[in-house]
């Protein structure tokens, strides 16, 4: 752990480089949860350095304590603490678990809350128009049929740009979706998503290279990224006269409480979403509870003054 900038790496950083290769090969995390530990840890280690702890087994819970006020004060959110000591707490486990450390002195170690924000969701009335299009132009159709998929089946931004040719099952009409930890699921999609998919796989020709494996292409041929994506639906958000600051996963958030809404089945909901606990679906139902108590306000004869 200590200088991190030597030459010869410390039985500390060979322990640490074993655990990223555990949580790549093993685990399955994605290189943004990698990118997000890496930098947690790397500011733990650092911490720990300052404090002349050389070994794992230097630190206890007082100091992990320390670490997150410290932390704290430097302005991190309670939502930034949260990860950082998840980061911490899953490095002492794997040393627990295959470097024979005594105890985990991360596990009692809270981190401080921050308030729950509601996710944003878009109105029926708005989605209907954002996904409103007759032009045929390939780019205007490949948006049409991105922002179909990415309302029709509540897909993550990475799992919608992740998408090849080959995870359409048009004779089921289902597509196979990779998400969070490399885990698959299987979505159906409707007939709006399908004709827009229809429209756009004919275009897609125009802009295809030899072999592209990929479903959504940009303007050069090649798999479209992320940021090209957040950046077409913010101007078609403004085309549209949208006062929202719309953004992909508003999307998913719209699919999941408009479905919630209709069927009050969270465990479907969990399923379509992909979410590993279902405490992390149960922010949807305070969504449905505001949409239920905005009808009684505006129609209940006793909430008026």
């Amino acid at each position: 752990m200590s200088n991190l900038q030597d030459s010869a790496p410390t039985e500390s950083q060979n322990q640490l480089a074993r655990f990223f290769i555990y949580l790549e090969s093993e685990r399955k995390y994605s290189i943004h949860t990698l990118s997000a530990y890496r930098r947690d840890l790397q500011a733990f280690s650092q911490f720990c350095q300052e404090q002349d702890k050389t070994s794992w087994s230097d630190i206890n819970e007082a100091l992990i304590r320390q670490f997150v006020s410290t932390q704290h004060r430097k302005g991190l959110s309670g939502r930034s603490l949260q990860r950082r000591l998840s980061a911490v707490r899953s490095l002492f486990n794997y040393l627990c678990r295959h470097h024979g450390l005594a105890g985990n002195p991360a596990e009692g170690v809270p981190a401080p809350k921050s308030p729950k924000r509601l996710p944003e969701t878009l109105g029926v009335d708005q989605l209907n128009n954002l996904l409103t299009s007759s032009d045929d132009e390939p780019l205007v159709c490949r948006d049409h049929a991105m922002l179909e998929l990415l309302y029709g089946c509540g897909l993550r931004l990475s799992e919608l740009t992740g998408l090849d040719l080959s995870d359409i099952d048009w004779q089921q009409q289902i597509i196979s979706v990779t998400g969070k930890g490399n885990k698959q699921r299987r979505l159906p999609f409707g007939e709006k998503a399908a004709s827009a998919l229809k429209v756009w796989l004919k275009a897609r020709a125009e802009l295809s290279k030899q072999d592209e494996a990929a479903l959504f292409l940009s303007n050069k041929g090649q798999r479209i990224s992320n940021r090209s994506v957040q950046m077409r639906l913010k101007q078609w958000a403004l085309k549209k006269g949208l006062d929202s600051n719309a953004y992909p996963h508003m999307f998913r958030h719209s699919f999941a409480s408009h479905i919630l809404e209709s069927s009050s089945d969270l465990r479907a909901v969990q399923e379509l979403l992909g979410h590993a606990n279902l405490s992390t679906t149960q922010i949807y139902t305070h969504l449905d509870f505001q949409h239920l108590a905005g009808v009684y306000d505006k129609a209940h004869p006793r909430s008026r003054k």
